[in-house]
């Protein structure tokens, strides 16, 4: 197929780079260009388009991961003069529910299917094409998208119309943030004990304790290795995202509130631009109490 993928980034790459391993050609266009530039570079099957709106012309799908809701509200802007009917957009960022279904709507009018179809599983779920994929649109839309959505997730999930794999990312977001809070409050209190952290995240991790933060981000803490599958500022937005969705729903979410207090202290102290395990670091600087 011919695509247009608009957003090469820490997710957007990896998830591009398999497609065009599949066969496809692709249409890369990024913000800043030379990450598009250097994409193309590696792959035969991979063009960059000046802008978004040239990608999006006359590609059978157009694929969209970007940070914010304003970042798609502005792709979106920026190519709706370039669709006709019967093309596929996917936006495979996380932003907030109800601007997909406005933008759904908006698209449907011009015969265009739109899937909001975000995505969990950070950087190695994406370069493995391993992600957990939850979509949200019209069912005849997912099942032409989803032979394309397999090359990039290991399971991918038809949870309703527009909007619905937003609020389902949501819900993910709110159970991963506390889950990571947990795997980096079980080393703190391990290595206060005196124990080693590698022996007992082995140990914990066989049991009812296990969870992918931490097999996957348990020994990133360890060994104080900061660096970004995932940064703090990008689930700091989420966050933000969840307590707008919990605040229209009438939702008191304590646990919501905890983690928000962490990733921002986490920012404050330097590691918006690190990877989410760097909670473990804010951890260290909040949670030590002094003897007299």
């Amino acid at each position: 197929m011919e695509i247009a993928w608009i957003g090469t980034g820490i997710m957007g790459a990896p998830m591009a780079r398999n497609l065009m391993r599949a066969g496809h050609r692709l249409r890369l266009h990024n913000r800043t260009a030379k990450r598009a530039v250097a994409l193309a570079a590696d792959h035969r099957e991979a063009s960059v388009a000046s802008d978004a709106a040239a990608a999006a012309a006359g590609a059978e799908a157009v694929f969209i991961m970007v940070p914010d809701t304003p970042d798609v509200e502005s792709v979106i802007a920026r190519i709706e003069p370039a669709l006709h009917e019967g093309q596929l957009v996917i936006d495979t960022s996380t932003i907030a529910p109800a601007a997909e279904r406005a933008i759904a709507a908006r698209l449907e009018k011009k015969g265009v299917d739109y899937l909001d179809a975000p995505v969990s599983g950070g950087e190695s779920g994406a370069i493995d094409g391993t992600l957990t994929i939850m979509v949200g649109g019209a069912s005849s839309a997912y099942h032409r998208a989803l032979p394309l959505l397999e090359k990039l997730g290991r399971r991918v999930t038809h949870i309703g119309p527009a909007g619905a794999g937003q609020m389902t990312k949501l819900a993910n977001q709110i159970a991963v943030a506390l889950t990571l809070e947990a795997t980096a409050e079980a080393l703190a209190l391990a290595e206060s004990g005196g124990l080693d952290r590698t022996r007992v995240l082995e140990a914990i991790g066989a049991g009812a304790a296990g969870s992918w933060q931490l097999a996957n981000l348990g020994p990133k803490i360890i060994a104080r290795d900061w660096r970004p599958g995932f940064f703090i500022k990008l689930i700091r937005k989420d966050l933000r995202l969840v307590g707008e969705a919990a605040r229209d729903g009438h939702l008191a979410l304590p646990g919501l509130a905890l983690m928000q207090s962490m990733f921002n202290a986490a920012a404050a102290l330097g590691h918006d631009t690190d990877g989410t395990q760097a909670i473990a670091a804010a951890l260290e600087r909040l949670a030590r109490i002094e003897q007299v």
